[in-house]
């Protein structure tokens, strides 16, 4: 039977799970689509860009829905932490913290809360606890696996992909 610690995990899931998928959508069939995020990613130093957006809408996609449904949530939580981070660095960490200044407030939000999901687990209404009769993976497995398996993605993914852009001649920007 659900507690009412179950429903706030749920309540908590879904807003952070469908608030990335959102991105993702977003990225897909919003104002720029796939085209205007890889000229964008490309403008703030990220090669291949169509690649990377198609490859950042999938992962906010599958993050999102992972970590609202409460499939796999560490892995899913491994999914905002890799995003996040790769957000702050290439966009937001020379804007200070506040998101009011396009700081990387509101990255660290959706990464810690998604990191906390995988560590207390998903809660009794979740796919895990149904698919495995348990919260997969919770606890200090579930801190390991999103932080270490998100930090991991977005190092390898900055290393191979990320250069910083050149700055303007005419602006020094």
């Amino acid at each position: 039977m659900a507690t009412a610690t179950d429903v706030a995990l749920l309540i908590l899931r879904l807003v952070l799970g469908l608030t990335m998928a959102a991105h993702g959508f977003n990225k897909f069939f919003g104002g720029g689509r796939i085209a205007g995020t890889a000229r964008w990613f490309e403008s703030i130093g990220m090669k291949y860009g169509r690649f990377q957006a198609l490859t950042a809408a999938t992962a906010e996609i599958a993050a999102g829905l992972g970590l609202a449904a409460g499939l796999f949530t560490p892995i899913a939580a491994a999914g905002f932490v890799a995003l996040m981070a790769v957000a702050v660095w290439t966009v937001h960490r020379s804007n200070g913290f506040f998101v009011l200044t396009n700081g990387w407030e509101y990255n660290l939000v959706l990464a810690t809360g998604a990191v906390t999901v995988a560590m207390i687990g998903p809660g009794y209404l979740s796919l895990d606890h149904q698919i495995f009769c348990r919260c997969w993976q919770n606890g200090w497995p579930g801190l390991w696996i999103s932080v270490g398996l998100g930090l991991a993605g977005a190092i390898g993914q900055l290393a191979l992909f990320y250069r910083q852009p050149a700055k303007s001649e005419e602006t020094g920007e």
